[in-house]
């Protein structure tokens, strides 16, 4: 071969790695096609899962890196500005659904969007609770009427969805904002869509993690002025890359109490780096046939 044709092939193969290495890291953009002996990981979520824009990270996509890809693979359908009710009604559910095959697992983190009002502007919020009462509203710019369910309601909707596909539900109690109280420790969620969150998992027999106590221990250990640089100028909700890290081993913390899963089984060399959280954060899958078993 001559140094020319030599020349060539390099600066094609260069190439082709360059390809490659691109679709890599926007994989979580495109369908998720999997072989059929693969189980695939889905996030489901709002900014704090999925968010690369103003120098805000979502936990979502480093945390792939701590699965190995030939046994799990992930993909990252989060979605910032969305809600528990807006994933649903604008139909980012029914497209992972569409791709949802037995095997799978399902990791559903909503909460910090759930609020506001009901009718009007991003119309996003649910009902402040894990009941089924409903609302219905008329959306004051479009005149549109809608029955508005509990934020729970929503969880069990696509627990229920992930059940009947022959998946595993994992909920998440949301995120730890970088808010501390005067005592200096974090404020948690537990008394309101944590709470929510966990009652929704363990009447729907979906597995819960306490994603917001598993973070909020780990940002007490290193102390506000450490925590402080992990999140972005604009907010104390939206984390960096760094603060990003921080939550995905957060995640995998929690995962790894699961024993006898593939998760587990599917965990990178990186993973090794992660402690298991304790027992106490994360509840398994109870079978259940308490209330309704498909709100739909």
């Amino acid at each position: 071969m001559t140094n020319n044709n030599l020349g060539k092939v390099t600066r094609r193969t260069l190439l082709q790695i360059g390809v490659v290495a691109a679709l890599w890291g926007t994989a979580s953009a495109f369908p998720a096609i999997a072989a059929d002996n693969v189980p695939t990981l889905w996030l489901i979520g709002d900014s704090t899962m999925r968010n690369g824009t103003k120098g805000q990270q979502g936990w979502g996509d480093p945390v792939a890196q701590y699965f190995d890809p030939s046994k799990i693979r992930v993909v990252n359908r989060g979605r910032g500005g969305r809600s528990s009710r807006t994933f649903l009604n604008e139909k980012l559910w029914d497209a992972v659904l569409s791709e949802l095959k037995p095997g799978d697992y399902v990791v559903i983190q909503f909460g910090h969007n759930d609020g506001g009002p009901m009718d009007s502007g991003r119309a996003r919020a649910s009902i402040h609770d894990n009941g089924d009462d409903v609302k219905e509203v008329t959306i004051q710019e479009t005149g549109v009427k809608e029955v508005v369910h509990s934020y729970g309601w929503y969880l069990r909707r696509y627990i229920a969805d992930t059940k009947a596909k022959g998946a595993t539900p994992i909920v998440l109690s949301p995120v730890s904002r970088n808010a501390w109280g005067a005592d200096g420790t974090v404020n948690r969620a537990s008394g309101d869509y944590g709470k929510w969150a966990a009652e929704a998992a363990k009447q729907g027999g979906a597995i819960f993690i306490n994603f917001n106590e598993i973070i909020a221990r780990r940002y007490e250990a290193l102390g506000k002025e450490k925590v402080a640089p992990l999140f972005t100028d604009a907010d104390r909700t939206h984390t960096n890359p760094a603060g990003a890290e921080i939550n995905a081993a957060s995640f995998v913390a929690g995962i790894k109490s699961l024993s006898n899963t593939t998760l587990v089984a599917g965990l990178s060399i990186k993973a090794a780096e992660v402690e298991p959280a304790p027992m106490v954060f994360v509840t398994l899958a109870t079978d259940t046939t308490k209330k309704e078993a498909n709100p739909k």
